[in-house]
């Protein structure tokens, strides 16, 4: 049974499974929007939601711009990211409660059949 159990693993241990999504939120903040299995795209977007969250709460007072942006940069791979969140998404995303990212349904890869979406920041 799978009571209290919240992740799922993807065949990874918990090291390769926190770079796999350390990578992907990076990609995503880059990009804007980026194309994975639907089961990453679901297990994804929490974690890109809450960087931008981080992102708010810094930029409203309610922690320090300091704090927010380290929280940030342990959260992400490319140290210069940080300002793009911090600045242009907080700043997109001021009057918006949540629902920063969406997930549209692609089809099926060729190779294994897999699920694709595409996850991408709301405009």
């Amino acid at each position: 049974m799978r009571h209290k159990k919240k992740s799922i693993h993807f065949g990874r241990d918990v090291d390769h499974r926190k770079a796999l999504f350390k990578n992907l939120v990076t990609e995503l903040v880059r990009h804007g929007q980026i194309e994975t299995t639907e089961a990453k795209a679901k297990a994804l977007r929490p974690r890109a939601e809450r960087l931008v969250t981080i992102a708010k709460r810094g930029r409203s007072g309610k922690i320090t711009e300091v704090h927010a942006k380290r929280l940030l940069r342990t959260r992400l791979n490319d140290p210069e990211l940080v300002n793009v969140v911090y600045d242009e998404l907080a700043a997109r995303y001021a009057e918006r409660n949540g629902g920063y990212t969406r997930i549209l349904k692609t089809g099926i890869r060729q190779g294994d059949a897999a699920r694709m979406a595409i996850i991408e920041f709301v405009e």
